[in-house]
């Protein structure tokens, strides 16, 4: 039986992706097998928030490498604009696109938002931390960018 989104959470299977990513790559979760992997979700590249989660996590890339973590931002973005997003900032992580939000929304992280008194769906800030099994060991909902890619960080070093 599949995972629905409903039910995702901590110790379920990660749902596969195939997505391209900037720099005309792709990347699927059976790219990953056997190497943990921190997949986030945010709402708009180059918006205040999105860029400075992507700084951060830019900023320790070296220390996830160290523990042999791989990491992969997405977004609806289109390629193209994440091209420009990584080399206005010189990102360092990879971004994958996902313009009809069928990963976002297997991953639970396509919800409906509130802005104003005026109701959408959008993209929760979200990430997974999936181990090298592809099973989601850690999930953070409704992500404050402050401090978080330090608990990320932390949590990648407690994989056993």
């Amino acid at each position: 039986m599949a995972t629905s989104a409903k039910t995702l959470m901590e110790g379920s299977k990660a749902p596969k992706f195939k997505l391209p990513t900037d720099g005309g790559g792709e990347a699927s979760l059976s790219d990953f097998a056997g190497a943990p992997l921190v997949l986030y979700f945010y709402p708009k590249d180059d918006t205040s928030g999105c860029t400075k989660e992507a700084l951060d996590f830019s900023a320790k890339i070296r220390s996830f490498a160290k523990l042999g973590v791989k990491i992969v931002g997405v977004s609806k973005d289109s390629v193209a604009r994440h091209d420009k997003f990584k080399a206005k900032h010189k990102l360092k992580v990879t971004l994958a696109s996902d313009e009809d939000a069928k990963v976002i929304n297997a991953y639970g992280s396509w919800v409906e938002k509130t802005l104003y008194g005026r109701k959408y769906m959008g993209i929760d800030r979200s990430t997974f931390l999936i181990d090298a099994k592809g099973v989601i060991r850690n999930i953070w909902r409704k992500v404050r960018v402050p401090g978080h890619v330090e608990a990320v960080l932390e949590a990648a070093g407690n994989l056993d």
